[in-house]
Protein backbone atom coordinates (compact mmCIF):
# COMPACT_ATOMS: atom_id res chain seq x y z
CA UNK A 1 0.00 0.00 0.00
CA UNK A 2 2.88 2.38 0.78
CA UNK A 3 4.39 1.75 -2.63
CA UNK A 4 1.07 2.61 -4.28
CA UNK A 5 0.86 5.86 -2.30
CA UNK A 6 4.44 6.78 -3.20
CA UNK A 7 3.74 6.19 -6.89
CA UNK A 8 0.51 8.20 -6.68
CA UNK A 9 2.35 11.09 -5.01
CA UNK A 10 4.98 11.08 -7.79
CA UNK A 11 2.36 10.79 -10.53
CA UNK A 12 0.60 14.03 -9.57
CA UNK A 13 3.65 16.29 -10.11
CA UNK A 14 4.57 14.32 -13.24
CA UNK A 15 1.10 14.88 -14.64
CA UNK A 16 1.41 18.60 -13.97
CA UNK A 17 4.83 18.64 -15.63
CA UNK A 18 3.45 16.71 -18.62
CA UNK A 19 0.62 19.24 -19.01
CA UNK A 20 2.93 22.25 -18.66
CA UNK A 21 5.47 20.94 -21.18
CA UNK A 22 2.69 19.99 -23.60
CA UNK A 23 1.15 23.48 -23.45
CA UNK A 24 4.54 25.14 -23.95
CA UNK A 25 5.51 22.96 -26.90
CA UNK A 26 2.12 23.33 -28.56
CA UNK A 27 2.56 27.10 -28.24
CA UNK A 28 5.72 26.78 -30.34
CA UNK A 29 4.02 25.09 -33.30
CA UNK A 30 4.50 26.86 -36.62
CA UNK A 31 3.32 25.87 -40.11
CA UNK A 32 6.91 25.86 -41.38
CA UNK A 33 7.85 23.13 -38.85
CA UNK A 34 4.94 20.77 -39.49
CA UNK A 35 6.40 18.91 -42.48
CA UNK A 36 9.92 18.54 -41.02
CA UNK A 37 8.52 17.24 -37.73
CA UNK A 38 6.33 14.69 -39.51
CA UNK A 39 9.35 13.59 -41.56
CA UNK A 40 11.50 13.21 -38.43
CA UNK A 41 8.73 11.30 -36.69
CA UNK A 42 8.39 8.96 -39.68
CA UNK A 43 12.04 7.93 -39.24
CA UNK A 44 10.77 5.74 -36.41
CA UNK A 45 8.47 3.72 -38.64
CA UNK A 46 9.37 0.02 -38.89
CA UNK A 47 9.89 0.09 -42.66
CA UNK A 48 12.52 2.83 -42.28
CA UNK A 49 14.24 1.13 -39.34
CA UNK A 50 14.39 -2.25 -41.09
CA UNK A 51 15.58 -0.58 -44.30
CA UNK A 52 18.44 1.12 -42.47
CA UNK A 53 19.41 -2.09 -40.69
CA UNK A 54 19.34 -4.00 -43.99
CA UNK A 55 21.61 -1.37 -45.56
CA UNK A 56 24.01 -1.63 -42.61
CA UNK A 57 24.07 -5.43 -42.94
CA UNK A 58 24.74 -5.24 -46.67
CA UNK A 59 27.26 -2.40 -46.83
CA UNK A 60 29.25 -2.88 -43.63
CA UNK A 61 30.35 -6.48 -44.09
CA UNK A 62 30.59 -8.80 -41.10
CA UNK A 63 30.46 -5.90 -38.65
CA UNK A 64 27.27 -4.68 -40.33
CA UNK A 65 25.57 -8.04 -39.97
CA UNK A 66 26.49 -8.18 -36.28
CA UNK A 67 25.32 -4.59 -35.77
CA UNK A 68 21.99 -5.23 -37.52
CA UNK A 69 21.49 -8.46 -35.56
CA UNK A 70 22.26 -6.69 -32.29
CA UNK A 71 19.84 -3.88 -33.15
CA UNK A 72 17.07 -6.33 -33.99
CA UNK A 73 17.70 -8.23 -30.77
CA UNK A 74 17.57 -4.95 -28.83
CA UNK A 75 14.32 -3.91 -30.52
CA UNK A 76 12.56 -7.16 -29.58
CA UNK A 77 12.45 -6.65 -25.79
CA UNK A 78 12.03 -2.91 -26.29
CA UNK A 79 8.82 -3.43 -28.20
CA UNK A 80 7.61 -6.24 -25.97
CA UNK A 81 7.86 -3.97 -22.91
CA UNK A 82 6.41 -0.94 -24.71
CA UNK A 83 3.41 -2.79 -26.13
CA UNK A 84 2.70 -4.49 -22.80
CA UNK A 85 2.79 -1.14 -20.99
CA UNK A 86 0.64 0.57 -23.64
CA UNK A 87 -2.11 -1.99 -23.10
CA UNK A 88 -1.76 -2.02 -19.31
CA UNK A 89 -1.69 1.76 -18.82
CA UNK A 90 -4.04 2.66 -21.71
CA UNK A 91 -3.23 6.39 -21.53
CA UNK A 92 -5.11 8.74 -23.85
CA UNK A 93 -2.85 10.65 -26.22
CA UNK A 94 -2.55 14.42 -25.80
CA UNK A 95 -4.38 14.91 -29.12
CA UNK A 96 -7.34 12.97 -27.69
CA UNK A 97 -6.90 9.66 -29.51
CA UNK A 98 -7.75 6.74 -27.26
CA UNK A 99 -7.05 3.21 -28.48
CA UNK A 100 -5.61 0.60 -26.15
CA UNK A 101 -3.45 -0.83 -28.94
CA UNK A 102 -1.99 2.61 -29.67
CA UNK A 103 -1.99 4.25 -26.25
CA UNK A 104 0.26 7.17 -25.41
CA UNK A 105 2.39 5.66 -22.65
CA UNK A 106 5.18 4.87 -23.34
CA UNK A 107 6.38 6.21 -26.69
CA UNK A 108 7.47 3.39 -28.97
CA UNK A 109 9.10 5.88 -31.37
CA UNK A 110 11.33 7.10 -28.53
CA UNK A 111 12.03 3.60 -27.25
CA UNK A 112 13.08 2.35 -30.67
CA UNK A 113 15.10 5.47 -31.51
CA UNK A 114 17.07 5.28 -28.27
CA UNK A 115 17.61 1.51 -28.50
CA UNK A 116 19.04 2.01 -31.99
CA UNK A 117 21.11 5.00 -30.85
CA UNK A 118 22.65 2.84 -28.10
CA UNK A 119 23.61 0.05 -30.51
CA UNK A 120 24.82 2.32 -33.33
CA UNK A 121 26.77 4.59 -30.96
CA UNK A 122 28.75 1.58 -29.81
CA UNK A 123 29.48 0.48 -33.36
CA UNK A 124 30.48 3.94 -34.66
CA UNK A 125 31.79 5.79 -31.60
CA UNK A 126 32.78 8.95 -33.48
CA UNK A 127 29.22 9.29 -34.78
CA UNK A 128 27.66 8.71 -31.35
CA UNK A 129 26.58 12.35 -30.88
CA UNK A 130 24.72 12.19 -34.20
CA UNK A 131 22.84 9.04 -33.12
CA UNK A 132 21.87 10.55 -29.75
CA UNK A 133 20.78 13.83 -31.36
CA UNK A 134 18.73 11.90 -33.91
CA UNK A 135 17.00 9.85 -31.21
CA UNK A 136 16.30 13.00 -29.18
CA UNK A 137 14.89 14.73 -32.25
CA UNK A 138 12.52 11.83 -32.89
CA UNK A 139 11.34 12.07 -29.27
CA UNK A 140 10.88 15.84 -29.54
CA UNK A 141 8.91 15.41 -32.76
CA UNK A 142 6.44 13.20 -30.90
CA UNK A 143 5.91 15.96 -28.33
CA UNK A 144 5.67 18.63 -31.02
CA UNK A 145 3.09 16.65 -33.02
CA UNK A 146 1.02 16.30 -29.83
CA UNK A 147 1.18 12.50 -29.90
CA UNK A 148 2.95 12.07 -26.54
CA UNK A 149 3.53 13.64 -23.18
CA UNK A 150 7.02 14.25 -21.80
CA UNK A 151 6.80 11.24 -19.47
CA UNK A 152 5.84 9.03 -22.44
CA UNK A 153 9.01 9.89 -24.38
CA UNK A 154 11.31 9.83 -21.33
CA UNK A 155 10.11 6.41 -20.21
CA UNK A 156 10.22 5.18 -23.81
CA UNK A 157 13.83 6.37 -24.13
CA UNK A 158 14.78 4.65 -20.88
CA UNK A 159 13.14 1.39 -21.99
CA UNK A 160 15.05 1.50 -25.28
CA UNK A 161 18.39 2.25 -23.65
CA UNK A 162 17.96 -0.38 -20.95
CA UNK A 163 16.84 -3.04 -23.45
CA UNK A 164 19.77 -2.33 -25.77
CA UNK A 165 22.23 -2.33 -22.87
CA UNK A 166 20.91 -5.65 -21.56
CA UNK A 167 21.00 -7.28 -25.01
CA UNK A 168 24.54 -6.09 -25.69
CA UNK A 169 25.67 -7.28 -22.27
CA UNK A 170 24.02 -10.66 -22.88
CA UNK A 171 25.67 -10.95 -26.31
CA UNK A 172 29.05 -10.02 -24.89
CA UNK A 173 28.68 -12.76 -22.27
CA UNK A 174 27.75 -15.30 -24.94
CA UNK A 175 30.84 -14.44 -27.00
CA UNK A 176 33.11 -14.93 -23.96
CA UNK A 177 31.72 -18.33 -22.91
CA UNK A 178 32.87 -20.40 -25.91
CA UNK A 179 36.40 -19.02 -25.65
CA UNK A 180 36.59 -19.87 -21.97
CA UNK A 181 35.28 -23.40 -22.66
CA UNK A 182 37.79 -23.90 -25.47
CA UNK A 183 40.67 -22.83 -23.21
CA UNK A 184 39.70 -25.36 -20.52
Amino acid sequence: MRLFLAIAMLALPLGQLDDTVQREIQGLRRPVLERPMHTISNLGKPVVVFGVLLAIAIFDGAHGVLTARTALLALAPTNLVVETLKRAVNRTRPDGEHKRSNASFPSSHSANAFALAWVLARRWKRLAPLFWISASTVAISRLYLNRHYLSDVVVGALIGILSAWLVMRWMKGRRRRPRAAAAA
